[in-house]
């Protein structure tokens, strides 16, 4: 099962994040996701483990825990949606007709 957890302190590394998990059982892998331009911590992770028995005992026990001083949220992750190929961020603009590029001449 792949397990969300947010509001992460910036402290905590991906060894922490497992660490906290393995107490519930095998895990398979824990990511605490970075920016990629400054390397740091976005304050939030995803923890995989295979046994979903193991991961919802997990997600009951720690969701809304502790962990260096802030609240932290668990849940079961979501399928991630797809992004379309756009950098645009859906702001599609026609500039024909438009004066741009030296009286509409491109």
């Amino acid at each position: 099962m792949n397990i969300y957890v947010s509001n992460l302190s910036f402290n905590v590394v991906d060894e922490d994040l497992k660490a906290f998990f393995e107490e519930y059982g095998e895990v398979s892998s824990a990511r605490v996701i970075t920016d990629k331009f400054t390397g740091r911590s976005r304050g939030f992770g995803f923890v995989e483990m295979p046994n979903d028995e193991e991961a919802k005992k997990a997600i009951g026990e720690l969701d809304k825990g502790v962990v260096e001083g802030r609240p932290i949220t668990v849940t079961e992750a979501k399928p991630r949606e797809e992004r379309s190929n756009s950098n645009d961020g859906g702001n599609r603009r026609s500039f024909a007709g438009s004066n741009r590029g030296g009286g509409g001449r491109y």
